[in-house]
């Protein structure tokens, strides 16, 4: 596969891309208490129901015995984002909840969480490097690039389950929605320590979301590398005190030349995991 031309700026966009997709492995399940944006919902009653635990979640999250050509596993550790949702910053807090999920944390306050990283099976696994990109030389950088664009042919799709008690699922969905319509321009985030190298998004649209669970909102995020446009893809889909949320990146699509072809959120791996959930 040919790729187009980057630089070491535009190869450092790329591989923070991609890291966003591997931050989500920092962990299979966990509890998760950070803040986001809220905003009150109205569709449907959760107050009287019991938001769903840790192990409760990892039962449900979807998986290979519920779908047929994905392989699932916990995504790779060697270039996290951050490793709480306390660590990021985004420049606009109205942001937040958009960045969480491009970063494989929860959208709101919520009592327990899972992630698992979907791969079609045509595509190879990626290999992780023992370097961070920072210690890498052009070469290496050059190789590194080229196994990511060989090996990730198909779409990796981050699927997470979040659980909140009284109101909380529909206060996130509703931080989710007015993100995207308030985010439309963008907005940069940033983490602490030494990978927080700041990430920026130029651009949020509103997609069809799938209409799957009580209610949904999808949303496409583009970016910058080096001149060459990114895009990945997001949704948050609500089962009732549940929330899943959907974060899908194929790198191939806007590294290899020529004009990018269409890919979004595999509607099936969405199909799955709201049979799971209702």
């Amino acid at each position: 596969m040919k790729r187009s031309a980057l630089s070491r700026p535009g190869v450092a966009v790329v591989a923070s891309a991609l890291s966003l997709a591997l931050a989500t492995g920092c962990s299979d399940s966990g509890s998760d208490s950070g803040s986001g944006d809220k905003a009150t919902g109205d569709k449907g009653a959760t107050a009287t129901v019991k938001a769903p635990n840790d192990a409760e979640l990892k039962k449900l999250i979807v998986g290979k015995s519920d779908l047929d050509g994905y392989r699932f596993a916990a995504a790779d550790q060697s270039e996290r984002f951050a490793s709480s949702k306390e660590e990021i910053t985004v420049t606009d807090e109205k942001c937040a909840p958009l960045a969480y999920v491009l970063t494989g944390f929860a959208p709101g306050d919520s009592t327990a969480y899972v992630n698992t990283m979907a791969t079609p099976v045509e595509a190879k696994p990626s290999a992780s490097s023992t370097k961070s990109m920072e210690d890498m030389t052009e070469k290496e950088l050059d190789d590194a690039l080229n196994s990511i664009t060989d090996t990730l042919g198909g779409t990796v799709t981050i699927v997470s389950l979040s659980s909140y008690e009284g109101d909380g699922a529909q206060e996130a969905m509703s931080s989710v929605s007015d993100a995207v319509k308030g985010c439309a321009s963008g907005f940069t985030a940033t983490a602490k320590g030494a990978k927080g190298d700041a990430q920026k998004f130029t651009k949020v649209e509103a997609e069809k979301a799938s209409g799957s669970g009580d209610e949904s909102v999808a949303f496409a995020v583009a970016g910058d590398a080096d001149g060459d446009k990114i895009v990945v893809h997001g949704e948050a889909v609500r089962h009732g005190s549940t929330v899943a949320t959907y974060y899908s990146i194929n790198l191939a699509v806007f590294l290899a030349d020529g004009k990018p072809r269409e890919y979004g959120i595999p509607a099936e791996l969405v199909k799955a995991q709201a049979g799971k959930l209702a």
